[in-house]
């Protein structure tokens, strides 16, 4: 594809809680883009609180889209990510906006912009029952040692407790007979259609991202975090949503089996390791450029370093240049 075919298409990824959605919206009112999320939980109607939806009156008018789009009860692949947000982006792009891909799923952020397609594998219900019911019997663990044996280079970016998706690389193996990280290398030799500015933020110190997230935590749940977990979990929930930080390790406050300090500290500790997850994903892009938000000191520095590498971007365009790879 030539240079001047591709999509202009910048992207705001990091940790939970670094600063992506108050960046970004300040990106997309300088630049006249719209919002698409890269986040596996706010695609949920139902959870808004525990996700740190921005309200709409955060969202200031720019329009957000793959949120709010899936009742509790529905499964939300991958590949269906990949194809609502492809369709999103030539919409934005038909009205002469700017698409502006902000989360921290890494996952839906690669199978993006890497344009990975994937390969229409029949389903098998039995065998996810079965690997479900392993799951229950033997650990999440039991089932992500079964995918590490069949295809090691999915397993590893794959966590655990990310049961569905693991169950999934097991099922496209069991019904097509290729891994899935052989399947996505053979959908690479596409070119990408986006031209890409990725930034990420992060901190020098980690433990100021850290104060971030329990002051996040405590904030929601003085938002009402409680009355929204207690609603989720009395609903019926895909395996997706079933696994979103933040509402399970409510359960046992809940069930009277431990007290809201203890579950608040466990929401805390699931979420610092979740960030440090997503850090290890992400570093392992060397196109995103990285701005570290305690060493630039206020929101409006954040934003201008970021406007600076979008001025970059830019100007590479206009001169012709190809993409870093």
């Amino acid at each position: 594809m030539k240079q001047e075919d591709r999509i202009p298409l910048l992207v705001v990824v990091g940790p939970t809680a670094s600063g992506k959605t108050g960046l970004s919206i300040r990106l997309a009112k300088t630049l006249d883009g719209e919002i698409i999320s890269a986040d596996s939980m706010q695609t949920y109607r139902e959870m808004s609180v525990g996700t740190a939806k921005p309200t709409p009156e955060e969202q200031e008018g720019i329009p957000h889209h793959l949120i709010d789009v899936l009742e509790l009860s529905e499964s939300f692949s991958v590949a269906q990510y990949v194809e609502q947000a492809r369709e999103a982006i030539c919409e934005i792009q038909g009205r002469s906006k700017l698409p502006i891909v902000v989360g921290g799923t890494g996952l839906y952020v690669n199978a993006l912009v890497d344009h990975i397609s994937f390969s229409p594998a029949a389903s098998d219900e039995t065998l996810r029952e079965e690997l479900r019911a392993l799951a229950q019997e033997q650990g999440n663990a039991a089932v992500l040692e079964i995918l590490r044996k069949i295809d090691p280079e999915t397993a590893s970016g794959l966590h655990e407790n990310n049961l569905g998706r693991v169950i999934r690389a097991i099922e496209v193996y069991r019904t097509t007979g290729i891994t899935m990280s052989e399947q996505v290398r053979r959908s690479r030799e596409e070119p990408s259609p986006y031209d890409l500015c990725m930034i990420g933020l992060n901190y020098e110190d980690r433990s100021v991202l850290y104060d971030r997230i329990g002051q996040r935590v405590d904030q929601m749940l003085r938002d009402g975090l409680l009355e929204e977990a207690r609603r989720v979990l009395n609903s019926p929930l895909s395996v997706t949503a079933a696994q979103a930080i933040g509402y399970k390790e409510l359960r046992g406050y809940f069930d009277g089996t431990c007290s809201l300090e203890e579950a608040t500290k466990n929401i805390k500790r699931e979420t610092r390791r979740y960030a440090k997850r997503q850090l290890t994903w992400f570093r392992r892009d060397q196109r995103i450029q990285w701005i570290l938000c305690d060493r630039e000191g206020s929101g409006e520095a954040v934003a201008r370093r970021a406007l600076e590498i979008v001025d970059q971007w830019r100007e590479r365009m206009n001169e012709g240049e190809e993409a870093p790879k």
